[in-house]
């Protein structure tokens, strides 16, 4: 049987991506499920694995896309956690050897699923495993944020940020985001940010320091990485944390300053388990989906969809993602 999936055989532009028809993947081990995709979400990894060739094998096909949402339509024998038509969302695949969400069907291992939260349909469920995930490894894990804390979060209006003040704010902080504009920073408040700083305009260490009474906050969540890591140590208390999702520059002023202040640095990479093979990290991580989905139902989370695309219309979704100026996410519709 045959399937539609976006598929690249060389790293590049967006045009790398053709529309095609693959062959429909099978149950090849007893723990394998098989899940027809209804949404695919657009993620940053998904560019930088495009255009830097990065885990793919040279010449060999790929297909990208690393979460996404859709219904079991078969499982092997020994699967017990879900059924055929139950309605799932996931973070599995995409990366290189490992086929993506970019297509009508993907065959996963059903340790990767976890049921779709209640009150999103398939599009917003498909935008938030990824991020979801990062926000809390990197807040929650790396972070050891605690209530009664003040937070920094970066790009409080992205598809990291805008889950990370959610996830913060539940968790009993104070948020201090940035943010490049008044729509942005009204988004950010409706998501509870309790300050918002607008950095094209001001220092925002600066304002950092100001609005803490030249303290600085607990943690920071870098989400940006470049200069942008090594301004905010200014930002962080003396013994504080800053976590951050990139590799920051080698060189720079930040570090010194991290030193001074005897910070603690974390790293989020929350595609380690996959890229290590490391099972029992992956089945945590299925875990944070499921907690995740709890807060969602509770009402205590939603998800930010700033624009969707047809499957055919995945080179388009790639330009925008690496425009940027949007808010949320952007997600791939398939069926």
């Amino acid at each position: 049987m045959s399937m539609a999936a976006i598929v690249m055989t060389t790293p590049g532009e967006p045009e790398v991506l053709a529309y095609q028809s693959v062959s429909r993947p099978d149950i090849q081990f007893p723990n394998q499920v098989l899940v027809q995709i209804k949404a695919a979400s657009v993620n940053p990894i998904d560019t930088k694995l495009r255009r830097r060739g990065m885990l793919l094998q040279p010449g060999q096909p790929a297909i990208l896309g690393c979460d996404g949402s859709g219904v079991v339509i078969a499982c092997g024998s020994q699967v017990t956690r879900v059924r055929p038509g139950q309605a799932v969302y996931y973070c599995y695949g995409g990366l290189g050897g490992m086929t993506g969400s970019y297509a009508e069907y993907i065959v996963l291992p059903e340790t990767a699923l976890a049921p779709k939260p209640q009150r999103l349909d398939f599009v917003e469920a498909a935008a938030l495993p990824l991020v979801g995930i990062t926000a809390w490894e990197a807040l929650y894990d790396r972070g050891q944020l605690q209530a009664g804390e003040t937070v920094l979060i970066h790009a409080g209006a992205g598809g990291v940020g805008h889950v990370a003040i959610q996830l913060a704010k539940h968790r009993g902080a104070q948020v201090l985001t940035t943010v490049s504009s008044l729509e942005k920073g009204q988004f950010a408040q409706t998501l509870g940010a309790d300050g918002v700083i607008y950095y094209r305009e001001t220092d925002f260490a600066q304002a950092v320091q100001y609005q803490t009474q030249g303290k600085g906050v607990d943690l920071a969540l870098d989400t940006v990485g470049g200069e942008t890591f090594h301004q905010t140590p200014k930002a962080v208390r003396y013994y504080g944390r800053l976590v951050t999702l990139l590799q920051p520059p080698a060189q720079g002023s930040g570090w010194e300053t991290a030193r001074q202040r005897n910070l603690t640095i974390g790293y989020t990479l929350m595609l380690t388990p996959q890229t290590a093979n490391l099972l029992e990290e992956q089945i945590r991580q299925t875990g944070i989906l499921e907690q995740l989905a709890a807060l969602v139902d509770q009402g205590h989370l939603s998800v930010k969809v700033a624009r969707t695309y047809p499957l055919t219309e995945a080179v388009a979704a790639h330009r925008q993602l690496e425009q940027g100026g949007f808010m949320g996410k952007l997600v791939l519709t398939i069926s």
